[in-house]
């Protein structure tokens, strides 16, 4: 993600029904320098709430240099359908989900202040168990073309969960089925890692994403209350988590497949609308089994939802000019920063080598020595559950490389080692390569070529999980090297 690895690879679209019908192509810009930052709703175009209480209204206080436009704190006893959509989706919808949405307070309804949208595992009167979800939004009711999204809620803890607030266009035409038309993820934490937040954007053709993370200060965002919140500007998207920014962007693009990208900052210059729902299983979260509740602590729980917007947005903006910042190599030619392992780090930062566990995978790494040993108790359901990785090399386009190794497990097993590109859709300039470990110490070297565009944050992955074996791994000198 990045400490994702594959994850939005697999997270293929959250589109809507309305975006498998789109090839829009209506991206001309705007001349107007100093525009509204208006929602096309009625009630955001106007400044106003009309679904709020005025006494409401005034006790919210708008963060400094915003004004409320829209909100709702669900104080009600029922959800306020002048304000939400329910949505109706039918299992496999998206993503391989086990899910079906139903549009019934049995999924979705208020209750003590607050949304809580609850998944169920149902048995049918034939026998088969069948899941059941809420999925809710605000299309054509409350769309917002640029402001600050932010919802104070906390989410569900179990194998196979994936809650989320997130947003797409009202009119997902406009340029076209997704990615074209553009996805914000403020909020989606996997119900067996509650303590990262992931904060996403989708966009381009062919797919493109960027993202950051944060993980919760203590605690984590099952137990605990936090606010997740996006400030969106023509051309600029900031992520926070309890004001605290963690994560932006102003690099982005949409395109018509073989035709020059729409004009600047398209697709992110069109109103977007609030989506909150809890998926079962699917792609990235894997399937629930038999550890996953689905009593109140499969439920996520919102205490509010809040737009706020600027006086006026300035839509004359161009695309800032990426910079390629290559890592320079050290004396020997290697990009790897500790490849012999000489150094004591902490593996948790974004620094150097990372530890990361995912998808049940439990172990730990440890460098002593002049080597990391990877110690495990459980591989997780994917190649990625036990996985070491380092970001940040440097892949040029046109150039040619080395990865070399050294490495032995206590018992024979099986590794996959990767050259992979997290801020380019996952691709691979080394490919998935499976190893098979001995009990003795071999050196591995692959050569390859790197046919894509220049890439600043290439990362060198040693996978070790999705294997029967659980048997201890050391790795030392590890060598990238340009030919």
């Amino acid at each position: 993600m990045i400490v994702k690895r594959n994850l939005a690879l697999l997270l293929v679209g959250c589109l809507s029904l309305a975006s498998l019908t789109g090839c829009g192509d209506n991206g001309e810009k705007k001349d107007t320098t100093a525009v509204s930052g208006s929602a096309v709703s009625e009630s955001a175009a106007s400044g106003e709430a009309p679904a709020a209480d005025e006494t409401a209204d005034a006790e919210i206080e708008a963060p400094e240099g915003y004004h409320l436009v829209w909100h709702d704190e669900f104080d009600g006893d029922k959800l306020n359908e002048e304000d939400w959509n329910r949505e109706t989706h039918p299992i496999g919808w998206v993503n391989n989900e086990w899910q079906e949405y139903v549009p019934s307070e049995d999924y979705a309804y208020v209750k003590d202040g607050e949304l809580i949208i609850q998944p169920k595992k149902e048995t049918l009167d034939n026998g088969n168990t069948i899941y059941r979800s809420g999925r809710v939004n605000t299309q054509d009711k409350h769309d917002i073309k640029y402001g600050r999204i932010e919802a104070r809620l906390k989410v569900p803890e179990g194998k196979g969960f994936l809650p989320a607030f997130w947003m797409m266009p009202q009119v997902q035409e406009h340029y076209g089925m997704w990615p074209r038309c553009g996805e914000i993820d403020i909020m989606e934490v996997l119900g067996d890692q509650t303590n990262i937040n992931y904060g996403t954007l989708h966009f381009g053709a062919p797919h493109k994403q960027t993202q950051g993370t944060i993980q919760a200060p203590e605690g984590d965002f099952a137990h605990d209350y936090h606010t997740f919140a996006i400030e969106w500007e023509p051309g600029h998207i900031s992520w926070f988590m309890d004001d605290q920014k963690y994560f932006e962007t102003d690099d982005w693009f949409t395109a018509n497949e073989g035709e020059d990208p729409k004009p600047y900052p398209a697709p992110f210059d069109q109103p977007f609308h609030v989506i909150l729902n809890v998926a079962v299983g699917g792609d990235w979260p894997g399937d629930p089994d038999d550890s996953t509740p689905f009593d109140e602590r499969a439920a996520m729980k919102v205490d509010y939802v809040r737009m706020f917007q600027k006086e006026s947005y300035d839509e004359n903006v161009k695309k800032p000019v990426k910079t390629v910042n290559f890592k320079e190599a050290d004396k020997s030619g290697n990009f790897i920063t500790n490849g012999k392992f000489k150094e004591d780090e902490n593996l948790n930062d974004d620094e150097s080598w990372k530890f990361l566990l995912f998808k049940g995978g439990e172990g730990e790494a440890k460098i002593k020595k002049g080597e990391i040993v990877i110690s495990m108790t459980n591989t997780g359901s994917e190649d990625y559950g036990v996985q070491l990785v380092q970001p940040g090399m440097p892949m040029k386009k046109g150039s040619s490389y080395k990865l070399s190794f050294e490495a032995y497990a206590e018992d024979n097993r099986t590794m996959k080692t990767a050259v992979t590109a997290p801020d380019v859709d996952w691709i691979r300039y080394l490919e998935d390569t499976e190893l098979k470990l001995t009990k003795k110490w071999k050196k591995y070297t692959f050569d390859f070529d790197m046919k894509d565009e220049d890439d600043d944050n290439g990362r060198v992955e040693f996978n070790m999980g999705k294997v029967d074996s659980t048997a201890t791994i050391h790795i030392r000198n590890v060598c990238l090297e340009e030919k």
